[in-house]
C-alpha cells in the first residue's frame, strides 16, 4: 500500500496526502531555490522528520523505562551545501524541563542518536544533537 500521494500544484508547490490518515502537507521550493518559501521545503521536511523521529522514539523509550519527558521541546537547523545541492548538516537542540540521572540521560541520548531517520541519513551528513537538561527552549 502507498504511504503518500502527491499532486503537483504548479509554481514549485506540491500537496502530499498521507494515505492512512488523510492528513495533508504542502511543500514549496525555498526562496533561495526559485520558490516562494511559503511552506516547508522538501529538505525542511527531512530536518523536521529527523527531529520528530528522535522525540517519538525517545517517548517510546521513556514509556518503557518510566522516564517523564513532560515539557520536552526541540529545534532543528538545516544547512545546505552546493555542488551538488544537498543537506550538509542538521543541528538539533532538545530542551528538557526536568533533570535526569546519568542512567536516564544515557537512555535518552542513545535513543535519539539511533532513531530510524538518523540511521537512514547519508554518513556524510553531519548530525549535531545537543541535549539541554533543566532548561526550556526560551531560557
Amino acid at each position: 500500500m502507498n504511504t503518500a500521494e502527491l499532486i503537483y500544484q504548479g509554481e514549485l508547490r506540491t500537496s502530499l496526502k498521507h494515505i492512512r490518515s488523510g492528513q495533508e502537507i504542502i511543500t514549496d521550493a525555498p526562496i533561495d531555490n526559485h520558490g516562494k518559501g511559503e511552506a516547508f521545503s522538501p529538505t525542511d521536511l527531512v530536518g523536521a522528520a529527523f527531529l520528530s523521529c528522535m522525540t517519538t522514539v525517545m517517548g517510546i523509550a521513556a514509556n518503557t523505562h518510566g522516564i517523564d519527558l513532560s515539557g520536552l521541546e526541540g529545534t532543528v537547523v538545516k544547512h545546505m551545501a552546493a555542488n551538488p545541492r544537498r543537506i550538509s548538516a542538521l543541528e538539533v537542540d532538545l530542551y528538557f524541563l526536568l533533570m535526569y540521572n546519568e542512567h536516564d540521560q544515557k537512555i535518552i541520548e542513545h535513543t535519539a542518536r539511533t532513531c530510524p531517520v538518523a540511521l537512514s541519513l547519508h554518513p556524510d551528513l553531519v548530525q549535531t544533537i545537543r541535549f539541554h537538561y533543566g532548561k526550556s527552549k526560551n531560557g
